[in-house]
C-alpha cells in the first residue's frame, strides 16, 4: 500500500504543500516590504528631529503616518497568517485521509468508505482535466471532499486558458509574474512566447512602430535558447502580415494560441508537480495490462458474455496498445462458468478437443437427458466419450 500511495497520491499532498510554500514566500516578501516602509518613515522622523526643521504639527503628521504603516503591517501579517493556517489545515486533512486506510484495520466499512472517496477523487481529477468543471464541482460537493481535491488549481487554470483562447495574454502574463522564480527554475519559455505572440499580433494589425517598441522593451535580453525564434519573429517586420514565405508564414497561424494553451498547461502542471496524465488513466491502463492475455483477442468476436474486462469490446480496444500480462504460474478456468479447474472441478476433454470443467459438463448433462453438448460447436457426445485431463 505504501508504494501505491507514493505512486498515485503524490499530487494529493504535494499540491497543497506547494501552495503553502508559495503563500509563505509571498507573506515573507509583503512583511519585509511593510517593515522596510516603517523603518523608512521612522528614519524620516529622526532626520527631521535632528535637523530641527519641522514644527510639532508636521512631526505629528509623520508619526500618524508611521502608525498607519504599522497598522498596515499588522493587517497584512494577520491576513498572511490566516492564509498559511488554512493551507496547513488542508495539508493535514489530506495526510489524515491517507492514514485512514491503514488505521481502518480489519473494519471493512471504513475501508469501503475510504475507497469510495478515493474513487471520487480520481474521477474529479479526470473530469477537471477533460474540462467538465461543473460536473467536477457537483461531485465534490456531493462527496464532501473539498479539502481532498485540487479544484482551485484547475479553476484558476481554466480562466487563464479561456483568456488565451480569446487572444488575451494579460492574465497569463500576470500568472507568470506571480510564479516567476519557480518558472525560472523550470527553464520555462512561456513568458517569452507570450511576448512573442503580442509582437505577432501587432504585426497582424500592421502596427510596426509599436512592434519595434515592444521588441525593444521585452526582447532586450534574449537567451541563446530563444535567439533563433527571436530572429524569425523579427523577420515579420520585413515580410509583414501578408507573408507567404516559410517559416515566417507559420508565425501568423492562429493555431499558435492553442499551442500557448498547451504550454501553459504543461507549465502549470510542472509548477504544482501534477502528473501530465490523470490517475484514472494510469490506474485503468495498469489494470487492463495486468489482465490482458492473447486469449482476450482470440475470443473478442465471441458474443458470449465474459467476466474478463479486457474481453469487453470497448475496453478491448483501449487495451490494444498495452503490453500483455506476464504470469509465471498459469491459472486455468472453465470457459463457461469461469470457475477454476482444479481437484474440485477437474478438467474434462470432449472428443472434439474442447476442455471444460467437470461441474459444467454435469450441469449440461442434467439439462439434456444424459448427453453432453459442446457449448461452442454444439456437437453432442455421450459421457463415455469424455476423458479426464491431467496437467503436469
Amino acid at each position: 500500500m505504501s508504494s501505491e500511495i507514493k505512486a498515485l497520491e503524490h499530487a494529493t499532498v504535494k499540491v497543497p504543500y506547494e501552495a503553502l510554500n508559495r503563500k509563505f514566500r509571498n507573506a515573507q516578501k509583503n512583511i519585509e516590504r511593510e517593515v522596510s516602509r516603517v523603518h523608512s518613515a521612522v528614519g524620516d522622523i529622526e532626520t527631521a528631529l535632528k535637523a530641527n526643521e519641522l514644527d510639532s504639527c508636521e512631526i505629528e503628521k509623520m508619526i500618524d503616518g508611521v502608525i498607519d504603516r504599522l497598522k498596515s503591517l499588522k493587517r497584512k501579517s494577520e491576513e498572511s497568517l490566516t492564509d498559511e493556517i488554512e493551507a496547513v489545515r488542508v495539508v493535514k486533512r489530506r495526510l489524515d485521509h491517507l492514514k485512514e486506510y491503514s488505521q481502518g484495520g480489519s473494519n471493512p466499512e471504513l475501508k469501503t468508505n475510504w475507497q469510495k472517496k478515493r474513487m471520487d477523487r480520481i474521477l474529479i481529477d479526470h473530469l477537471l482535466r477533460r474540462g467538465f468543471y461543473e460536473s467536477a464541482v457537483e461531485l465534490t460537493s456531493q462527496s464532501n471532499i473539498e479539502d481532498l481535491v485540487n479544484i482551485e488549481v484547475f479553476l484558476v487554470a481554466k480562466e487563464i486558458e479561456e483568456s488565451l483562447r480569446n487572444n488575451d495574454t494579460s492574465r497569463c502574463l500576470q500568472w507568470c509574474y506571480e510564479n516567476k522564480s519557480k518558472l525560472k527554475k523550470l527553464n520555462s519559455t512561456l513568458e517569452f512566447n507570450l511576448r512573442k505572440q503580442e509582437f505577432i499580433e501587432l504585426i497582424r494589425s500592421n502596427k510596426k512602430i509599436e512592434a519595434v517598441l515592444h521588441a525593444r522593451k521585452y526582447f532586450s535580453q534574449v537567451t541563446d535558447m530563444e535567439r533563433e525564434n527571436f530572429q524569425q519573429v523579427m523577420g515579420l517586420l520585413v515580410f509583414g502580415r501578408n507573408c507567404k514565405v516559410a517559416p515566417y508564414d507559420k508565425l501568423l497561424d492562429t493555431a499558435r494560441w492553442d499551442a500557448l494553451v498547451e504550454e501553459f498547461r504543461e507549465n502549470n502542471f510542472a509548477l504544482h508537480q501534477i502528473s501530465s496524465q490523470s490517475v484514472l488513466t494510469v490506474v485503468l491502463q495498469a489494470g487492463l495490462s495486468a489482465l490482458k492475455t492473447p486469449y482476450c483477442y482470440q475470443r473478442v468476436k465471441d458474443t458470449r458474455p465474459s467476466e474478463c474486462p479486457v474481453c469487453s469490446p470497448k475496453l478491448n480496444k483501449l487495451a490494444d496498445g498495452l503490453p500483455f500480462a506476464q504470469y509465471h504460474n498459469s491459472k486455468l478456468v472453465d470457459y463457461v462458468s469461469g470457475e477454476p479447474l482444479n481437484e474440485h472441478n477437474p478438467p474434462m476433454m470432449l472428443p472434439n478437443g474442447r476442455i471444460y470443467g467437470e461441474n459444467t459438463l454435469f450441469e449440461i448433462m442434467t439439462k439434456s437427458d444424459g448427453t453432453v453438448t459442446c457449448p461452442r460447436t454444439k456437437e453432442k457426445f455421450t459421457i463415455e466419450e469424455v476423458e479426464k485431463v491431467f496437467i503436469l
